[in-house]
């Protein structure tokens, strides 16, 4: 047990507590687990309050009107509490056999046991909601709040080959914290990492955003990550150097930190990685788009903001990631919109039709007359009248 002083008592959301207390009254011991729990021993925002329980998920599902399965085959139903919310309750669990990405579980163990299947001490802590004890049998308190290090629950080995992606997750607490990770750990996590290579793009991918959104320091995330994922072949293109630092406050897109750690390698990387198409279309937007205009005035500006099209704000976060200020032309597209100028074919004061009407043949010319008014628009954006551009296009027809 931790040495280190737990408070006497959390602040449990009040429909999380009712769930707990009929549990509990029904004689089902029922504890608050996971990352609430973690967070707030830390301070930090709280998710929502997990729930462990000696219940089965039957006996849950008998105990309340609206319950869904989120999970039934590892225990977890879904309960909706007074607040209309889905809370997740889990039956005390331990493992039969796993193959390294699923566990084969049976019920009826106590929180001690479902304690010790966890990955890590830091997520090994139990509270009881209604009796406020705590249960931390590996000392996870203490490596939380005092020694600020990641450790496995038992042999680490063990828990890295149940579950492969818990050196991923390990990485992510460690970056999340800024925590070491406790040294036979780490030796086991790049011991196994070779193991990660069962895993499915989707959960490493998971992880890989988790990671881009929650770490402190993308310095720190990187030097932990790279030498465990470089030990398969999900992410060959990442950087080998240090990154820059994305200036404080700055949404952390993961997206677009991605395409900072791997340049033009972040297309095939996202593609590898299954993400949506629209993921991987911004990636190749960010990744072609000109960085930035060619001269620092409203004629460049507008040129530039033709050509990137629906990536300049990507573009725009982009710089701010790699010189940790915002873009020096920012201000004059600031002004380009406040003046109404159009910098698309959608803003022209003539249409397709319009073109047809003056004699521009139907096809292919009508886009390419487009694209040359367009440029005109550019250069003069008192040129955008339906008379001035159908004369223009008249000239050359």
């Amino acid at each position: 047990m931790s040495k280190v002083a737990l408070p006497g008592r959390l602040d449990i959301p009040p429909a999380v507590l009712a769930i707990a207390t009929t549990l509990q009254e029904a004689g089902h011991d029922t504890w608050c687990v996971g990352g609430a729990v973690r967070d707030a021993l830390t301070g930090a925002p709280q998710s929502d309050f997990d729930l462990a329980t000696a219940a089965t998920p039957d006996q849950v599902q008998a105990l309340f009107k609206r319950t869904v399965p989120v999970g039934v085959e590892f225990g977890t139903v879904g309960v909706f509490g007074e607040d209309k919310v889905l809370h997740e309750v889990t039956t005390f669990r331990h493992d039969v056999s796993t193959d390294g990405r699923r566990a084969v579980v049976q019920w009826g163990a106590s929180i001690d046991e479902d304690l010790a299947r966890r990955d890590f001490t830091i997520n090994a802590i139990a509270y009881h909601p209604l009796r406020h004890e705590w249960r931390d049998p590996f000392g996870g308190a203490a490596d939380l709040l005092e020694k600020k290090e990641v450790r496995a629950v038992g042999k680490p080995e063990e828990r890295f080959r149940e579950d492969y992606l818990r050196i991923l997750r390990g990485a992510r607490f460690a970056a999340r914290f800024q925590f070491c990770v406790e040294k036979t750990t780490w030796g086991a996590m790049t011991a196994e990492a070779p193991g990660m290579a069962q895993l499915s793009a989707e959960r490493v991918r998971e992880e890989w955003f988790k990671m881009l959104r929650t770490t402190q320091s993308l310095v720190w995330a990187t030097k932990l990550w790279r030498p465990l994922i470089a030990k398969t072949a999900w992410m060959p293109e990442l950087r080998t150097d240090d990154p820059p630092e994305p200036p404080a406050g700055l949404h952390r897109d993961p997206v677009l930190l991605t395409v900072l750690l791997a340049g033009e390698g972040a297309v095939p990387l996202l593609t590898r990685l299954k993400c949506s198409n629209a993921d991987i279309a911004r990636a190749k937007g960010a990744v072609e788009g000109p960085e930035a205009p060619l001269e620092m005035d409203d004629r460049a500006t507008r040129h530039w903001m033709a050509a990137v099209g629906t990536s300049e704000e990507d573009l725009l976060v982009l710089w701010q990631l790699r010189h940790g200020t915002p873009a020096p032309w920012d201000h004059l597209i600031a002004e380009i919109r406040r003046r109404g100028e159009t910098t698309s074919r959608g803003g022209l004061a003539v249409t397709g039709d319009d073109l047809i009407a003056a004699g521009v043949p139907r096809g292919p010319e009508i886009g390419r007359t487009l694209d040359r008014l367009l440029a005109l628009v550019l250069d003069d954006p008192a040129l955008n009248t339906r008379e001035a551009l159908l004369a223009r296009a008249r000239e050359t027809t």
